[in-house]
Formats: C-alpha cells, sequence, structure tokens
C-alpha cells in the first residue's frame, strides 16, 4: 500500500541512533554516502554491509520497517540492474536470441545494486527513521550558520526540507484515499496499456494537486497568523549541544569508514 512507504516516518525508539545530535548523524549520514559511492570491490562492500547491520541493531528499528524503506526506489533498483545486465559485454553466460547475459555483467549488476541498497538503508537509518523532520531541520540550518555571512537563506532552505519531509506521508496517505474511492466509483489502475493507465491516473492527480495547494494555503495561513517571520531574532526551546556519545559515534564512524577506504585502495 502507499500508505505503508516509510519515507519521511519518523520511527520511535530509545536508542542510541535515535538520542545522537541530529547533526552528527546528518555529517555521518554524508560520509557514508560517499563511502558507498567509493565502494566497488566485494571485500568493502562485505564490511560496508556489516556496518549496516550493525546501524540496524543500534536504531532498534525492526528489520522489516528498515527494509519498507527500499520499496519506494524498488523499480528504480530493478531497473539499474536489468541495464546493467543487458548491456555489460563479457564472457557470455546465457545467451537468448539477440540477448547475451555476460559475466561481468551479472557482477556489475549486483554490485550496482547492492550499492543502492546500502546506500537507501543508510540514509534512511540515520535520517528519517531516526530522526523527526524538525531535528533534520534545526541541523540543517545549523550547518549552513556560516553561509549566511555570503547572503545564503539557511533558515528558508532548512523550513522548505523540513516541511517537505513532513508532507510526504500526508500525500501518501491522501493520495492513497484518492484511488480507493475512485475505484470504488469504477476507476481501473491495473488493467490496459501504459497510455490507458495514464488516463486513468488523471483522475488521481488532478484532486491529489487541488488537495496539496489547499494544505499548502492553510500551513501559509497558519504561519502568518503566528506572526512567522523567518529566521530572525528566533530562539529555541532546546538548543542542540554534542556530547560525549555523538563524539565516540563519529570516531567510530570515522573509524569504519576509513578502514572501507583501505580495503578500497590498499595494493594488492
Amino acid at each position: 500500500m502507499i500508505s505503508n512507504i516509510s519515507l519521511g516516518r519518523y520511527y520511535p525508539a530509545a536508542s542510541l541512533l535515535h538520542r545522537l545530535d541530529p547533526r552528527t548523524k546528518i555529517l555521518s549520514a554524508i560520509l557514508m554516502m560517499a563511502v558507498t559511492f567509493l565502494s566497488r570491490d566485494l571485500l568493502p562492500m562485505a564490511f560496508l554491509g556489516l556496518v549496516t547491520i550493525g546501524l540496524i541493531g543500534l536504531s532498534r528499528v525492526p528489520v522489516k520497517q528498515v527494509l519498507v524503506s527500499l520499496r519506494p526506489m524498488l523499480f528504480i533498483l530493478l531497473f539499474a540492474v536489468v541495464l546493467n545486465i543487458l548491456t555489460v559485454r563479457g564472457d557470455p553466460l546465457l545467451t537468448l536470441g539477440p540477448v547475451t547475459i555476460s559475466k561481468q555483467g551479472l557482477i556489475t549488476a549486483l554490485r550496482m545494486g547492492s550499492r543502492l541498497v546500502l546506500l537507501i538503508l543508510n540514509t534512511t537509518l540515520l535520517l528519517t527513521l531516526t530522526t523527526t523532520p524538525i531535528h533534520v531541520s534545526d541541523a540543517l540550518e545549523n550547518l549552513l550558520g556560516p553561509l549566511r555571512k555570503i547572503g545564503f537563506p539557511a533558515h528558508e532552505m532548512a523550513m522548505m526540507m523540513s516541511i517537505a519531509l513532513r508532507f510526504v506521508p500526508t500525500l501518501l496517505e491522501e493520495t492513497d484515499k484518492i484511488m480507493k474511492a475512485q475505484s470504488s466509483r469504477g476507476a481501473d489502475y491495473d488493467t490496459g496499456g501504459l497510455i490507458a493507465r495514464a488516463r486513468g491516473l488523471v483522475s488521481v492527480l488532478i484532486p491529489l494537486f487541488v488537495s496539496a495547494f489547499k494544505r499548502a494555503e492553510d500551513l501559509a495561513v497558519a504561519m502568518e497568523a503566528r506572526c512567522y517571520r523567518g529566521g530572525e531574532s528566533r530562539t529555541r526551546l532546546r538548543v542542540m549541544k554534542y556530547q560525549t556519545r555523538d563524539a565516540l559515534f563519529g570516531i567510530a564512524i570515522s573509524l569504519a569508514s576509513i578502514a572501507i577506504l583501505a580495503l578500497r585502495f590498499w595494493p594488492r
């Protein structure tokens, strides 16, 4: 179901990852992204997989909930795997008419798929599942704060990202309700060709856009009624402070990243 997608959904739990400073998690997520993109061989990717399993254990988020985060990217994941299998040339393993599957293509596809899975899981664990959108927004604003000296709108950018993350699950639930309502009126989204299905989705997109604009207008009115004027002279109830656990976690992630990169670039 659309409403089961975990993008933008916070999972409450009493874990180490939940208690970490959101700035630590954002920086760690960026570091893990870079390491994931640089990992190509089997050994560093296996080590990165062990680190991901460790993060799942630290988060205390059910494995099923973590794996649900892959659902929005499943089509892209399968497309990338199939594309690499069919386009990479090498030693042929199987020939089906004009299509030849090579050993190198299969290895490249598995490598690409594994990197995408690890990238999605690490990003989801360190951000959306263990950090509320408002904390992500505050952390981004704090990290981008030095750029204000050159005129960069750090607060406005962080606020936009926070609102976007907050309304992703809401819009997905709204889409699910609209599709069920239209199906009860005889709309069919599962049969027919691609063009027929695209036409059927028009009955979903139009009311969805109307609902999204209405929610945006209501939010703007509510913010103006509360005299929202951006980040100028704005105070916070809870001030973010780095603690010992943040330093220890940062050191652990850094050491793990160095080990993965050493396995990647160590001469053999």
